[in-house]
């Protein structure tokens, strides 16, 4: 198995990193044209990954989507951090910590409008670490 990690700044507002540019040059640097998996794992309580489209008003949409369900005010029992920061750690419920995408030929088998991001909402945290794992098939 191949690994490799990375830094991914996401600054102190919500948002998404797209991941997929990086996810494309460590497969393609680890599997040749080999078939395998890739496993993104990003190691922080308050953070997840999605597949999804970015773009076109995506982005706005799920982050607003995320706002009405995960309200950051003082409903919550995790009261450390700024002020409605329990819901960070409710959103690994919506978007896991881990992913794996199936590789063929060298080439992830995303969908045309697919992108791998991560997905942060953390206010106190604009620092964080995605490990990538290629096992060959």
């Amino acid at each position: 198995m191949q690994t490799r990690s990375l830094t991914v700044t996401t600054g102190r507002t919500p948002g998404l990193a797209d991941l997929t540019a990086a996810c494309e040059a460590f497969v393609g640097a680890v599997a040749g044209s080999g078939d395998g998996v890739l496993t993104v794992f990003v190691p922080h309580a308050t953070a997840g990954l999605v597949v999804v489209e970015i773009g076109a008003g995506s982005d706005a949409d799920l982050l607003e989507v995320l706002e009405r369900l995960l309200p950051r005010d003082d409903r919550w029992r995790h009261r450390h951090g700024s002020p409605g920061h329990g819901a960070d750690h409710v959103l690994p419920l919506l978007a896991p910590p881990s992913l794996a995408v199936p590789v063929v030929g060298g080439r992830m088998l995303l969908g045309t409008w697919q992108s791998i991001c991560l997905l942060d909402t953390n206010r106190d945290n604009p620092v964080r670490t995605v490990h990538l794992s290629f096992l060959a098939g």
